[in-house]
């Protein structure tokens, strides 16, 4: 009795090591709340082109736009159940820790002190950049350093200031920083000549640009003086919102990685016999159930905005209305990309 006692916890011991735990997500408070008013409420910016501005109807259109579409339909297969509310860079965090909002996709960089000290997570990094300059393109100035005594618009609230003020305390140089709240004043004031220059991230730069009445007669300067890397952002304490905020995102990264697109999406979940495919795209419901949500959900995704990298190039694209050449936002099977999602299984 001792010895098949002792084989029956060995066998025991073994099989709680050996098998696999699916434990299920905690109940998410925050998707809980969205369901029960039946409408995703979403931070973006309150206006540059190719992340989000109006078009000419009023209606939203940008990268961040779309990438809260796609967040309504991983929840409720509807991409019009998402209310869109505009922030500004001073708000944006104090705005998603009210509850104002319930994620935001607000071209905010990822630092650790913002991780840290908010109260707030970023979940994922979905686009690349750095901090950068615009100056007139007869103005003579072909790097930062010459641009000494400079006037420089910057944004409140934004990495930016930092970064150029470090920037030109390196270089022992002066500079005269102006700030304003919103983008838009800040442009207005270097239209009329108030700033030498404005300093932001460079894709907000090539929006900014793209926006002028007159775009040639403004050259971004090509040097890139910090890390930008855009992440979502949700309120910290929520699990399973985390969750599902991070692997929406990855998946439409990884549809990319595996060709899927709005095109053939359909195609590819009827006919492929790839494990991974087959569990992206809902065939088998193990992604879904892991995050509590439908099995089709990132089906669903595809199907409404597309992979990556078609968002990609219709809101940034060098067809695009910004023209900015994708560089580290491209695969990382592409020399020079970065966008890499995570295994889904």
């Amino acid at each position: 009795m001792r010895k098949f006692g002792f084989k029956a916890a060995l066998a025991a011991l073994f099989a709680t090591f050996a098998a696999p735990s699916f434990a299920q997500p905690s109940a998410s408070p925050t998707l809980d709340a969205i369901k029960a008013r039946g409408t995703l409420v979403c931070g973006i910016h309150n206006g540059v082109a190719g992340f989000a501005l109006p078009d000419s109807r009023g209606v939203w259109q940008g990268l961040d736009v779309d990438l809260c579409r796609g967040l309504a339909v991983a929840i409720f297969n509807d991409a019009t159940k998402v209310r869109f509310i505009p922030l500004s860079s001073s708000t944006r965090f104090t705005a998603l820790g009210a509850g104002e909002v319930d994620v935001l996709f607000r071209t905010s960089t990822q630092t650790m002190l913002r991780d840290t000290t908010l109260g707030l997570r970023h979940a994922v990094t979905y686009f690349y950049d750095g901090h950068g300059f615009i100056v007139k393109a007869d103005a003579g100035i072909n790097k930062v350093a010459e641009m000494r005594g400079a006037t420089i618009c910057l944004i409140q609230g934004t990495t930016n200031e930092q970064v150029t003020a470090d920037y030109f305390r390196s270089i022992n140089a002066p500079f005269q920083p102006v700030v304003f709240e919103r983008t838009d004043q800040a442009v207005a004031a270097l239209q009329a000549g108030r700033c030498d220059s404005f300093g932001t991230d460079a894709s907000q730069l090539a929006g900014v640009r793209s926006s002028m009445p007159r775009p040639a007669d403004w050259t971004i300067l090509p040097e890139r003086f910090s890390k930008e890397p855009y992440g979502a952002y949700i309120r910290r304490g929520d699990e399973q919102w985390f969750d599902i905020v991070r692997w929406y995102t990855y998946s439409i990264i990884e549809a990319e990685e595996q060709g899927i697109t709005q095109a053939n999406a359909e195609e590819r979940r009827r006919t492929s016999t790839n494990p991974n495919t087959r569990r992206l795209l809902g065939v088998t419901p193990e992604l879904g159930q892991s995050l509590k949500l439908d099995p089709a959900w990132a089906y669903n995704v595809v199907r409404a905005i597309g992979n990556y990298g078609e968002l990609y190039e219709r809101t940034m694209g060098e067809k695009s209305q910004v023209q900015l050449p994708r560089g580290p936002n491209h695969l990382w099977t592409t020399p020079g990309g970065l966008m890499y999602a995570l295994p889904m299984r």
